[in-house]
C-alpha cells in the first residue's frame, strides 16, 4: 500500500480558516513561517496571494480522521484492480 500524503486545513493550528496551520504541517515547516509569508506575499504582489489563500480556503478540505480512512481505503481498492 502507498500512503499519499494529502494537504488539509488544520483544525487544530489555526487563525481564520486553517489554511497556514495545514501548508506548515503539510511541508514540515513552522505555521508562523507559512503565515508570514502569506501576508508578505499579500502586498508584495497587489494581493494575488490574498485570493489564493480564499480559493485554498474554499478548496482545500478541514482535516478529519474519517477522510484518512477514505483515502486508504480507496488506495487500497486501486492497487488491488490494478
Amino acid at each position: 500500500m502507498t500512503d499519499y500524503k494529502r494537504l488539509y486545513r488544520s483544525r487544530h493550528d489555526r487563525m481564520i480558516a486553517g489554511v497556514c496551520g495545514g501548508l506548515g504541517e503539510y511541508l514540515g515547516i513552522d505555521p508562523t513561517l507559512v503565515r508570514l509569508l502569506f501576508v508578505f506575499g499579500t502586498f508584495a504582489t497587489a494581493s494575488g496571494v490574498f485570493w489564493a489563500y480564499l480559493i485554498m480556503m474554499l478548496v482545500v478540505p478541514e482535516y478529519s480522521p474519517a477522510a484518512e480512512d477514505v483515502v486508504s481505503t480507496t488506495a487500497d481498492e486501486v492497487s488491488d484492480q490494478g
